[in-house]
């Protein structure tokens, strides 16, 4: 392209409207147009009239463009684009293709990678021994230092990320689903406590154990050294779960983690062996008996995750006795900082919450529930306390005992006369088996309505619950997840035993007794939840149990 300057006379941007001259007549006044400025320009953007013009090669003749100009026609400049001097730089167009070859083409790119990748297996097995002996160097090296490195999620990056498998292990395992014959013949065939089927069972919990309860515990006494796999002290805990001598998820969780810690001190690691698999094999063989005893709760399932969670972490590098030293020492202290100091931290905050002249009522019996009402007693406190209980534990009676005993005024009623007291409480503290992720809160059945009729009374609503106890589990109903008891326990009633009009219910096909353990209480009839953490409202759930999984998972 050649550009001709106008000569020094030219005038642009003038008053006046300059034509267009060209050497042929192709260009009529058409092809103008006034701008704002009073100035006549082309039709078409001229800004890149002095950059490169990328033309297809038939572009072969020559135009002439007259510019502006302003006066006489003897100083237009001229503008000269010759397509000869035009540089050839457009890319040609890509050949259109049918189907069937695109798809030809696709096929023969896969073959090619599928054998590029046998080569490359070929050429990798020929080097598996030399990098076997740099990992084994490497992870060596790495676990040097005894103390495990805890690193958590949000300071990994990049390679440090945990892979899906890792993911996985921290998920919860899907309960067995008890309407499916096959997994439970399977199940059967590998447990060690047998179990006798309840013949009438209810439909609707159709996928939950339910077991005959006479017979059990006799029969596993007689078979103790049948269980030589299971150590003696998780064999007594199991016998102490399945007979009700120990409840309550907090008693239960010490029980299984002082009867491991026991186990772990005797364990010696069988030759040719390593101790990492070895003791994570022994210790789910002792969660299967336990589970197989009676359902573990979800304080145990966070006790068992974060006590796995140390044993894989432990290097390969250390003894034996050093291993031993560090995990007893590590059940001892998340007995004494997720139970024993959390409930001091609970109860230093629940009892800010009570003021004198306040009605404060409890359902059943909770530790928890129970040291807070009697450290605000010995703080001078004046109040009194409502019980509620229910058959066929009735739990409340224990709890009644020992608050009447450390001199506190009490009243006691069961749960069918919640409704006529509720307008003098003031107050209402629960305990909790579990809360889960979506605020719901998992606790002795019956729990939930005691919540919805306080809501309906105004009276707020506070659950004592140790963090360890949360779940990132979402649960909106009691009847996925549950546990049930008994239905014998129903079936009579405590201090009349002429009352015996269900002996036989059993032999009826017709009727069904059901006993459920536990009940699902929503988030909205929560008030706030404390816990060692501080005092949260439902919604802050799911903080909680994130600090918690960073704190003790990674």
């Amino acid at each position: 392209m050649t550009i001709t300057p106008p000569p020094p006379a030219a005038r642009l941007g003038g008053d006046s409207v300059a034509p267009i001259e060209s050497g042929d007549d192709e260009f009529s006044d058409d092809w103008t147009r006034k701008s704002s400025s009073g100035m006549n320009s082309l039709g078409f953007e001229m800004s890149g009239v002095g950059s490169s013009v990328n033309v297809d090669d038939e572009f072969d003749h020559d135009v002439d463009f007259a510019s502006l100009r302003s006066g006489k026609e003897d100083n237009a400049s001229k503008v000269k684009v010759s397509g000869n001097d035009v540089k050839q730089t457009a890319k040609p167009l890509k050949e259109k293709t049918s189907k069937a070859e695109r798809r030809a083409i696709q096929e023969a790119q896969r073959a090619a990678k599928a054998a590029k990748k046998a080569d490359s297996s070929v050429e990798a097995a020929g080097v598996t021994g030399k990098l076997a002996k740099v990992n084994k160097l490497a992870l060596q090296k790495k676990n040097a230092a005894f103390v495990p490195s805890s690193v958590g999620v949000s300071e990994m990056r990049g390679g440090d990320r945990p892979s899906e498998k890792e993911k996985k292990k921290g998920n919860p395992t899907p309960s067995m689903q008890y309407d499916d014959k096959s997994k439970v013949d399977k199940a059967k065939n590998r447990s060690l406590v047998k179990h006798a089927e309840a013949n009438n069972r209810v439909d609707l919990f159709g996928h939950l154990p339910q077991y005959k309860y006479k017979n059990e515990l006799s029969d596993i006494e007689s078979r103790f050294f049948e269980f030589n796999q299971v150590h003696p002290a998780v064999f007594k805990v199991g016998l102490q779960h399945l007979s009700g001598n120990i409840t309550g998820s907090n008693a239960r969780c010490i029980a299984m983690l002082y009867a491991f810690k026991e186990a772990i001190e005797d364990y010696h690691t069988p030759p040719h062996k390593f101790l990492i698999r070895d003791l994570t094999a022994k210790i789910s063989s002792y969660i299967s008996y336990l589970n197989e005893c009676r359902p573990l709760s979800m304080s145990m399932g966070n006790a068992i995750r974060c006590l796995k969670t140390h044993i894989s972490k432990l290097p390969t590098s250390v003894t034996e006795w050093e291993a031993k030293n560090y995990l007893s020492s590590e059940i001892d202290s998340y007995i004494t900082e997720k139970i024993v100091i959390a409930n001091k931290v609970i109860v230093n905050h629940a009892a800010t919450k009570i003021r004198d002249g306040d009605v404060i009522l409890t359902y059943s019996c909770s530790s928890v529930v129970e040291m807070v009402l009697v450290y605000a007693h010995e703080l001078g406190k004046k109040f009194r306390v409502i019980i509620i209980d229910s058959r066929p534990k009735l739990e409340g009676q224990g709890l009644l005992r020992r608050l009447v005993t450390k001199g506190l005024r009490c009243t006691y009623t069961h749960i069918n006369g919640v409704s006529y007291i509720m307008h003098e409480v003031t107050r209402v503290f629960l305990g909790a088996a579990a809360i889960f992720s979506n605020g719901a809160v998992y606790s002795r059945i019956g729990t939930a309505c005691v919540a919805m009729i306080a809501h309906s009374f105004r009276v707020p609503v506070l659950v004592c619950c140790e963090a360890y106890k949360f779940h990132e589990r979402v649960q909106l109903d009691s009847i996925c997840v549950n546990e049930l008891g008994d239905p014998d326990a129903i079936s009579k009633v405590p201090g009349r035993r002429g009352v015996n009009y269900l002996d036989n219910w059993m032999s009826k096909e017709n009727l069904q007794l059901l006993n459920i353990l536990y009940d699902v209480t929503p988030s909205d009839y929560i008030s706030m939840i404390i816990t060692d953490y501080g005092m949260v409202p439902p919604t802050s759930v799911p903080v909680i149990v994130r600090e918690y999984r960073k704190e003790h998972l990674f």
